[in-house]
């Protein structure tokens, strides 16, 4: 029997082969770049189909969404309208201005006609007392530019937070930078922005790093601010005889803490300008309905049976100082150049720790 083909014990005729070598050409075994390129390339293709554009109206991603949606709510002053009580103040005013002229006028004249060093004597103090009206018209009207430069510079922070470029962001940084120069407490955040002026930051987030910078030490002296203020009421309502007496402190409280915090942000309102701010702060507590008074305030500070074991008089304190601190919330809301975003708002609760008679839970 022959063996077969597959047996392993079945002698070979052909010698093993020696190993060679095979040289392949470079060029064939790994293709080039330009090579891997030619081969990628398509040629230009035209689409026959029809292509329908959406209008933007018609658009759900875009038309669907309301921008005023969008925006931060922020609080700003009223526009000023046009009145009729405006208007008959104006021309009353006008009118005693004359008379007041021509009797200061015949006054002069008399003093002239009396003696020549009296009447030069009263031309000399008229100077000076137009003089001194003329600076303070001046002073006024720089703290009513600084109110409106506030509230403008905020307005933008909300446009430029919803849509807005890095540039347009670093030249408002820079305008509440200017604002707030006067405080030592934005030293630090001043030098902060300086090193990051040459880094490629959009516009939320430059608005949101100069707030937190900038803005939160001034805040964090707004809540002391507003923490002292209604502590003082608070103790002084207490122990005041008259309701005469709380109603006159409480006033005197609001204005002088109003216009702390305005000067802390950079506002400094003159008189005319302060009364516009506190009218300003009173208008958007009306219309929050901020002010809070009768049983439902009580119980939002006096609760967990906390007003059984408050005297009357003690209840009634810690009452006005928390409104107080409604106050100067309003007040730092309206003062603050930017609007409330990478920071939170403080809140009444954050004062009613500072308000709590010690001892009780």
């Amino acid at each position: 029997m022959s063996p077969s083909p597959h047996d392993p014990n079945r002698p070979t005729t052909q010698a093993p082969r020696r190993p060679a070598v095979f040289a392949l050409d470079e060029e064939e075994a790994k293709p080039t770049d330009e090579a891997v390129r030619a081969k990628m390339r398509r040629p230009p293709q035209s689409f026959t189909a029809d292509v329908t554009l959406t209008p933007d109206e018609e658009d759900p991603f875009i038309g669907g969404i309301d921008e005023e949606e969008t925006l931060v709510p922020v609080i700003i002053p009223a526009k000023r309208r046009f009145s009729f009580g405006k208007l008959a103040a104006s021309a009353f005013g006008a009118l005693i201005s004359m008379a007041f002229g021509l009797w200061l006028d015949k006054v002069i004249r008399d003093l002239f006609s009396e003696s020549d060093w009296l009447g030069y004597t009263a031309l000399g103090l008229l100077s000076i007392g137009l003089l001194a009206l003329l600076i303070v018209i001046i002073r006024e009207m720089r703290g009513i530019y600084r109110l409106n430069a506030v509230q403008s510079i905020k307005e933008r922070a909300v446009q430029l937070s919803a849509q807005g470029t890095g540039e347009q962001a670093r030249k408002l940084a820079v305008e509440v930078q200017a604002l707030t120069a006067h405080r030592a407490e934005t030293e630090r955040g001043r030098h902060v922005l300086t090193a990051a002026a040459e880094d490629i930051i959009d516009a939320p987030h430059l608005i949101a790093l100069t707030e937190r910078e900038v803005l939160g030490p001034l805040d964090a002296k707004a809540r002391r601010l507003i923490a002292t203020s209604a502590k003082r009421v608070s103790v002084v309502t207490a122990v005041s005889p008259r309701a005469v007496v709380d109603l006159a402190y409480v006033l005197y409280e609001v204005v002088r803490l109003v216009r702390a915090m305005a000067e802390l942000y950079g506002g400094r309102p003159g008189s005319l300008g302060m009364i516009r701010l506190v009218k300003d702060v009173f208008a958007h507590l009306a219309v929050t309905g901020s002010i809070a008074v009768g049983d439902s305030l009580a119980q939002q500070v006096l609760g967990h049976g906390l007003a059984s074991r408050l005297s009357a008089r003690l209840g009634e304190g810690v009452i006005n100082g928390l409104m107080t601190a409604r106050i100067g919330i309003a007040a730092m809301d309206l003062c603050r150049p930017l609007p409330f975003n990478s920071l939170s708002r403080p809140g009444i609760g954050d004062f009613l720790g500072d308000l709590r008679p010690k001892g009780e839970d």
